[in-house]
């Protein structure tokens, strides 16, 4: 493996990792009850924000108001969607649409992934249906739809990342463009819902913001420019059991046959689906 492959594989498994914590970071507030969705939502994205701000000196650039859109919505439908359906169910449907919207991206652009690459997504897919088995119902209507929104958002967000030269940069303009957009909403939120919020509840936004968030989003998209887009939307499949054994580490969860055999799945998938074609 190259300097730059080394260098690809680290940045992407460097923001998986902090794509896992997010979830974590999410589950233990909302899941608790610590603080309502929408302000998880602002206190996360001004987190972020302040977070890329000072990293990048206050030198935003490199953002648009699009991918500023997309990168709200997938934060708030995210947490809207997580208060009417089970964590198993909504990982499903997230992944799913994240998968679906980067890979039609990739075919439309011209990339024919080769058979490999099918099968190992088709792998890791099934190990993601093994994994999160246990936690699925009958979704919430409007819960699944959220969900679903989020996941095309996310993908969205992830396909400008591809063109983007200044990783840190784009992604501190990004979320400082968030800041109207979240103002706008918990004002008109407000007459509907009454903000709830512990200690505990804004200190987990603010980590899911700062580090969580905004590092690991600016990681992200220094690592996509190295990869194509089915590449990109495949790798995302390992975050699921990295969330997993995270909650047995840090949650208590328990871990089982059907967690390993399921991360077997879904890892060994990605890894068929994204090494390189040997050469001769």
């Amino acid at each position: 493996m190259n300097a730059r492959a080394t260098t690809t594989a680290l940045l992407t498994a460097t923001a998986m990792v902090a794509f896992a914590a997010n979830s974590l970071l999410c589950r233990r507030a909302l899941g608790g009850d610590a603080i309502d969705a929408v302000s998880f939502t602002s206190l996360r994205l001004l987190a972020g924000a302040a977070a890329l701000w000072l990293l990048a000196r206050g030198r935003g650039g490199g953002g648009s108001w699009f991918a500023a859109a997309c990168l709200f919505g997938y934060a708030l439908c995210f947490s809207l969607a997580y208060r009417s359906i089970p964590a198993g169910t909504g990982a499903l449907l997230l992944f799913f649409a994240v998968q679906a919207t980067m890979l039609l991206a990739g075919l439309r652009a011209g990339e024919r992934p080769p058979v490999r690459t099918w099968l190992g997504l088709l792998l890791a897919v099934l190990g993601l249906c093994v994994l999160t088995a246990p936690g699925l119902a009958q979704p919430d209507p409007l819960g699944a739809l959220l969900m679903v929104l989020a996941g095309v958002a996310w993908g969205r967000y992830s396909l400008r990342g591809r063109g983007s030269g200044a990783p840190l940069r784009a992604n501190a303009d990004n979320f400082a463009r968030c800041v109207p957009l979240l103002l706008l909403t918990s004002g008109l939120s407000l007459p509907f819902a009454t903000p709830s919020v512990s200690a505990t509840g804004a200190l987990l936004a603010v980590a899911s913001g700062a580090l969580a968030s905004g590092i690991g989003y600016a990681i992200w998209y220094a690592a996509l420019p190295r990869l194509r887009r089915s590449q990109a939307a495949i790798v995302q499949l390992t975050v699921p059991p990295l969330a997993a054994f995270g909650g047995v580490c840090c949650l208590g969860e328990t871990a089982d046959l059907r967690l390993c055999l399921a991360t077997a799945a879904i890892l060994g998938g990605v890894a068929l689906a994204v090494r390189p074609a040997a050469t001769r």
